[in-house]
């Protein structure tokens, strides 16, 4: 049931259509419009009447608040209660892995656990696992208090950045939470973000939504939901689950997977008709045939989004280069030409073809 992303149509919090972020730096300007942000818990969260979870959250949303990108993140110093709460979870889910998990989930998931103590019975250091993430596939994590807006969301992963939640859920139902937190994020999103055909997608996704209108990031907002959080995909001849949503949730991982009359394969326009619950199991699941399949027609999909440039990610600096005019695209092909004469060069020079 939970999802990192809100899906919201609404005018306040949300960044215009001229604007979007170009550099890096520029998140922090967007990453403190979270909508849950610890102070003020609904009274029908679990943790609304306990007066140190409240507190609790207030220190984690501090946390959020005040971290500047290219900081480290600070170190969280977690109680018995909230170790032992992340430990109930992992230890369920962990049954079901071996079972409906893809086969990139179940590759990445033991590296988590050797490089960043996913199995050592306490909550994982987010530094300390962005630090392994970063070095395998160039997505890093970000401190966030809770939901963004969709706009603001999906505008960091064209970064290849990730907002992860530090506080977990409460102790008296750990298989259950109203909102994304730790388990969620570091059980559900990050060993698929150490996949690159994954996290290439994921990025396509944020790339498309840079300068749309609130319509396409509604609609955007719907494809990231029914994918990234909670898709299904094809392997071997077994559906198995890739979102977080369902690798993260004991209870809807096994909904899901179990109950295949709510399975359909991936088709944009039938994902896009398809209502999103937050509070409830999906009432379906989309099976994709493979990533590089899906970031395909995401790809004509987002080609359809009327906008009056194209994008282009930097690597190196990690920006966003707008090309607008013939000048513009010109010098691109320029620089792509220098790198692919470079490439053909030196493998002339070093294997003689």
């Amino acid at each position: 049931m939970v999802a990192s992303i809100l899906i919201e149509n609404e005018e306040n919090e949300v960044l215009s259509e001229e604007w979007f972020p170009k550099r890096i730096k520029e998140l922090d300007e967007m990453a403190h419009r979270a909508k849950i942000g610890g102070i003020d818990l609904d009274s029908d969260h679990p943790g609304f009447t306990d007066p140190v979870y409240v507190a609790r959250r207030r220190l984690f949303s501090e946390i959020s608040f005040n971290y500047r990108h290219g900081q480290p993140i600070p170190e969280v110093s977690y109680t018995d209660i909230e170790n032992k709460t992340w430990n109930i979870v992992y230890s369920e889910l962990k049954k079901l892995y071996p079972k409906y998990a893809c086969k990139e989930y179940l590759e990445n998931l033991p590296l988590f656990e050797n490089e960043c103590g996913y199995a050592d019975g306490k909550v994982p250091q987010l530094q300390v696992v962005n630090d392994f993430l970063t070095e395998r596939t160039g997505f890093s994590l970000r401190p966030v208090a809770g939901f963004l807006p969709a706009r603001d969301f999906l505008a960091m992963l064209a970064f290849r950045v990730f907002c992860c939640t530090q506080y977990i859920r409460h102790s008296s139902d750990p298989f259950y939470t109203p909102e994304p937190d730790v388990c969620h994020e570091l059980l559900g999103h990050v060993p698929m973000l150490a996949d690159q055909g994954y996290a290439d997608f994921s990025q396509e996704i944020g790339l498309a939504s840079l300068g749309a209108s609130d319509e396409d990031i509604e609609a955007l907002g719907k494809v990231y939901v029914f994918t990234i959080e909670f898709g299904l995909i094809r392997q071997h001849g077994e559906v198995r689950a890739v979102g977080a949503g369902l690798l993260s949730c004991v209870s809807e991982f096994k909904h899901a997977m179990e109950f295949v009359e709510h399975q359909q394969k991936f088709v944009i326009e039938e994902v896009l008709k398809t209502p999103f619950h937050v509070t409830s199991f999906q009432e379906q699941y989309f099976v994709e045939e493979s990533f590089e399949k899906s970031k395909s027609e995401l790809k004509k999909f987002a080609a359809s989004i009327k906008r009056g440039f194209f994008l282009k990610y930097n690597a190196k600096n990690r920006s966003i280069i707008v090309l607008r005019t013939k000048e513009d695209f010109m010098k691109a092909l320029d620089d792509a030409k220098e790198e692919v004469r470079d490439l053909s060069e030196n493998m002339e020079r070093l294997l003689g073809t």
